[in-house]
């Protein structure tokens, strides 16, 4: 892992001021030891024109598997290698920004004991970065640096430059250019590096909140990619990124207003406290819940089927509302049913409230006696979490065995993930989906579904339309057929479709 900065000079300011800077002399070699192996400081050219200083960092995989055994890195991409084959000791990542900011930390800081007048300095600089990972590409790598005052040049790697058909790896070769401070320089590597490979080392806890505000100060608070800078440097934790940018508006706020000579509270003004006006975009989660709500309803439901229930959301909704006499959660994973148990806070409710509720371990892929003769039932992003082959044997075991009168299903539309700019073309919205369907694949499969088992199926938009892909959610309505319907089957005894899907989820 490679990172050189260089810098230009002449007699009445040499290059040379670059070891006074960093607090590391040019005719040396040194080595500093990390927690993930071992750092080295030379400088391949000082002279009075020119000064390069180069960091070079060995990373030891072993120290690297033992200390970050389950953390830290989450469901970042790399996760899924090997645990001692990977990139972490080739391209730049937290672990260069880290030793950054241990081997340079009194340049980070801006101090230099010997020679207090060159930290305040502007200077040519030039930073070469080798190898990086840009989960965004160079444009995003552009949108970063530049409007730091810096010069771009992100040069795409190849795959495999024998073989330049197969196209771009996600590194880049870096090269950025600008008269900054150094300390500048080196607090826009310390942060920008992390968040452009997206997947840190260690584990992020609410520390993390004030070194990013540390080494962002000055130049984050205006940055036009502030938000997406803070939500990827802090692992994508809401509460941690809402309390980051909560707290660099107060930031902005209070320089604007020192350089206005007026009190914060005179330029914050725009909500009124009595009444807040400001309209916020309902998360999606939230709207899925509020329109699977007004179906049950509307259906005159009281005893529902949470199938796949997860941490208990909708569990938790429908409790709410006294219409709903019973419901229970049901889910495959023990752990998930924990939490739902803590979210609901099942202990600590009355006698009377716990009778509403019930929370049970199961698999959909099998029939379950209990989920019988219920009103209604939810299948809430369940279905694409199911190999396709094992679609039938969820399928029987809903519709065919338990039969509520209402079955809600969502899922995502595979043709609204065009517009999600985080996701890359071609993958699925969460790493566990087995598919997403498009409107036509879902409409086809539900239609299916509905002639095999005597249920009628109506379908609805779930979050704002647009008017090239549709929705972000699609939802599938079904409700069972009386028994007179002449559009059912013609004896409420013949059970052909639904033997047809037993024999398929048996052979399933």
């Amino acid at each position: 892992m490679f990172l050189t900065i260089s810098t230009s000079g002449d007699a009445g300011r040499p290059a040379t001021d670059l070891g006074f800077l960093l607090h590391k002399h040019p005719d040396k070699a040194q080595r500093f030891s990390t927690s993930y192996g071992t750092a080295h400081v030379l400088y391949p050219e000082a002279g009075e024109e020119r000064c390069t200083a180069a960091l070079l960092l060995e990373v030891d995989p072993v120290a690297l598997v033992r200390k970050g055994k389950d953390r830290g890195r989450g469901g970042a991409p790399d996760s899924a290698l090997a645990q001692y084959v990977n990139d972490r000791p080739y391209a730049a990542s937290s672990l260069l920004a880290v030793a950054i900011g241990s081997v340079f930390s009194s340049a980070v800081r801006g101090q230099c004991a010997a020679r207090p007048e060159l930290p305040g300095q502007v200077r040519p600089l030039r930073i070469e970065v080798p190898v990086l990972p840009a989960r965004g590409g160079a444009g995003l790598v552009e949108r970063l640096f530049a409007p730091l005052g810096w010069r771009v040049t992100a040069r795409p790697v190849a795959l495999d430059e024998r073989f330049p058909e197969w196209g771009d790896s996600r590194y880049v070769s870096l090269v950025l250019e600008g008269e900054l401070r150094l300390a500048d320089a080196l607090r826009h590597l310390y942060v920008l590096l992390p968040v452009l490979d997206d997947a840190k080392h260690y584990w992020i806890s609410s520390d993390e909140v004030d070194k990013l505000l540390r080494a962002g100060k000055g130049w984050l608070e205006g940055h036009p990619e502030q938000r997406l800078i803070t939500d990827r440097y802090l692992g994508r934790r809401r509460g941690l990124t809402r309390d980051a940018l909560d707290r660099l508006e107060r930031l902005a706020l209070a320089r604007l207003a020192e350089s206005d000579d007026t009190e914060p509270e005179a330029l914050d003004n725009a909500v009124d406290e009595d009444e807040d006006t400001a309209e916020r975009p309902l998360p999606l989660a939230v709207r899925r819940r509020q329109a699977i709500l007004g179906v049950l309803r509307r259906s005159g439901a009281a005893r529902v089927l949470d199938l796949g229930c997860g941490q208990g959301q909708l569990v938790g909704e429908l409790l709410k509302d006294a219409r709903f006499t019973e419901v229970v959660g049901v889910d495959v994973s023990v752990r998930a049913l924990k939490e739902a148990s803590r979210r609901l806070r099942l202990e600590r409710m009355t006698e009377r409230q716990a009778a509403r509720v019930a929370l049970w371990q199961g698999s959909l892929a099998y029939t379950d006696r209990r989920l019988a003769g219920y009103d209604a039932a939810v299948l809430s992003e369940v279905v694409e979490h199911v190999d396709p082959p094992r679609l039938p044997a969820l399928e029987y075991a809903v519709f065919g065995a338990a039969r509520p009168g209402t079955v809600v299903v969502t899922t995502p539309n595979a043709e609204y993930n065009v517009r999600w700019e985080s996701l890359p073309a071609g993958q699925v919205r969460h790493a566990d989906h087995r598919f997403e369907w498009t409107r036509e694949e879902f409409g086809a499969w539900a239609a299916k579904v509905a002639e095999r088992h005597a249920y009628t199926v109506d379908f609805a938009p779930v979050g704002p339309e647009d008017p090239e892909v549709g929705p972000p959610t699609q939802m599938a309505v079904f409700r069972k057929r009386a028994a007179h319907d002449p559009h059912g089957p013609h004896d409420p005894q013949d059970t052909t479709g639904t033997t047809r899907a037993a024999k398929e989820a048996k052979a399933a």
